[in-house]
């Protein structure tokens, strides 16, 4: 008889996975299926980038804050944004699981971290998906414009705003976000082979909408434009970046799909990297192709690539960016409700939720509850909440999760040089450390509503953590669940 495993270091609350019996320890839920390639993990990475940052945040950023120099703005946010993707990258070589920083965190800094950040990432994940789907609300409204088809007020948004002809008191919702948000869950629980297909059709048409905006746009750039280009100082540059750094992630979602690549170890690393240079180089042609078509006073901060071609007598290209807006900045909706669901059943397969999330389609192999549960909450945020407002839950969770990853990188690399990494984070521990101070250095920014939102919705999951999850855990010896894994009836 074999020598029962033990069920890793560390006790109560920072308790941590043994990395070697990690698959083991993640047992339950009927599994994933491995069906994503290196180019559809790129493509998921591209889709979960690649968004309002190009179509309306670029602009934005010009007029207010940089200038020309916004260019520096999203390389300086590129280069911080990679230090973090390194170590992403490092860890998906290394523990081929679904949770991204969850599971991360999880397996080197301890249970209550892990349980810390997933928690944290529902409701970010979850939020950014409403939040982009209000701003694609929005899009379709102008093209609804555009092509003068006018709809009831009542549907066109969330209570609050005032777009529309509604009297007071009356009821609104934005129904194209929620019904945004319900379809991405459908295509979500229809299997990742043909969800990816469907993902990576509209990177595919996103990708070529970018490089037709930067093709064209080029033949009508007015060098004098770039004369003044730091209009705002450097400072305005670095102000610049602390906006745009929002639009410069994504990996990290793609990353909760490590357990459904077809080599996770070694096509997930190169996918994190590759997804964020191709759209760090889109996003430096396209920040080039803008400041230099129009002035960066007379940027529209709502439709930048609209209004510039319109202003050079090419209408027709406006509506089709338009058009292109609402399909590409979808593919961000797809990538961040995936890693959401991801990092859900993975809390709930280790017993930190319940086990009723981890159930997966018996035919897709998908979880599909915790997608539907997930979807649903994301409907009624974008439906009934103004964008500003829905934006506040968004940001600090995904900063903390950069840091609690760059720190768990470098720890595990002291700890356990000898581990198996098919990549390694290069430049430790500097490179890990500069993710740290720069998302630290982020979070300063945030105001206080983030802060109080952050502080209510991390109380509450102290609650459910010490009053469930604790005692449930696939990692408590004194859980069942946890004794028929590792095969000790002991209480060690």
């Amino acid at each position: 008889m074999s020598a029962p495993r033990s069920l890793g270091s560390g006790s109560g609350m920072f308790r941590r996975k043994p990395i070697d019996q990690i698959e083991e320890l993640s047992d339950g839920g009927g599994g994933l299926q491995r069906t994503l390639g290196l180019r559809q993990l790129t493509a998921i990475g591209v889709g979960g980038i690649i968004g309002a940052g190009i179509f309306s945040l670029a602009g934005a950023v010009a007029n207010e804050k940089a200038g020309p120099a916004v260019l520096i703005s999203f390389l300086i946010a590129g280069i911080a944004s990679a230090a973090a993707a390194f170590s992403y990258a490092e860890f998906a070589g290394l523990i081929p699981r679904a949770g991204s920083a969850y599971t991360y965190g999880y397996t080197v800094l301890g249970e209550i971290v892990g349980w810390f950040i997933g928690w944290d990432l529902l409701l970010e994940y979850t939020a950014i998906v409403a939040v982009v789907a209000i701003g694609i609300s929005g899009y379709f409204n102008e093209l609804l414009g555009y092509l003068d088809i006018g709809l009831p007020a009542w549907m066109l948004g969330a209570p609050g705003t005032e777009k529309g002809d509604v009297a007071a008191g009356s009821y609104k919702i934005n129904l194209f976000a929620v019904l945004l948000c319900l379809l991405i869950a459908f295509i979500l629980n229809q299997g990742m082979k043909n969800a990816a297909r469907f993902e990576t059709l509209l990177v595919y048409l996103k990708v070529g909408l970018v490089l037709l905006v930067i093709v064209v746009g080029v033949f009508h750039i007015n060098t004098d434009n770039y004369s003044n280009f730091f209009p705002f100082g450097l400072s305005g540059a670095f102000a610049g970046a602390a906006t745009v750094f929002f639009a410069v992630f994504g990996y990290d979602a793609m990353s909760t799909a490590a357990e459904e690549s077809t080599d996770s170890q070694k096509h997930m690393p190169k996918a994190i990297i590759y997804s964020l240079a191709i759209s760090m180089v889109l996003y430096v042609l396209a920040c080039l192709v803008l400041t230099g078509m129009v002035n960066y006073k007379d940027i529209d901060s709502e439709a930048a690539f609209s209004s510039a071609f319109a202003g050079v007598g090419m209408k027709w290209l406006g509506l089709i960016i338009a058009v292109g807006a609402i399909i590409g900045i979808t593919t961000v909706l797809f990538t961040f409700l995936m890693g959401a669901s991801r990092v859900g059943y993975s809390m709930s397969r280790d017993g930190l939720l319940p086990k009723w999330f981890s159930k997966t389609h018996p035919v897709r192999k998908v979880p599909s509850r915790m997608t539907w549960v997930l979807g649903i909450a994301s409907a009624i945020i974008a439906g009934l909440l103004p964008i500003g407002e829905a934006a506040e839950l968004t940001n600090i969770g995904i900063l903390l999760a950069f840091v609690v990853v760059c720190v768990a990188v470098i720890v595990l690399r002291y700890k356990q040089p000898d581990l198996p990494r098919t990549f390694k984070t290069p430049g430790m521990p500097v490179v890990p450390i500069i993710g740290i101070v720069f998302s630290l250095w982020l979070i300063t920014f945030l105001n206080y509503h983030t802060w109080l939102r952050f502080a209510a919705w991390f109380g509450l999951g102290l609650i459910i953590y010490f009053a469930y999850s604790r005692r449930h855990s696939a990692m408590n010896a004194n859980n069942g669940d946890a004794k028929q894994v590792s095969g000790d009836d002991s209480n060690a």
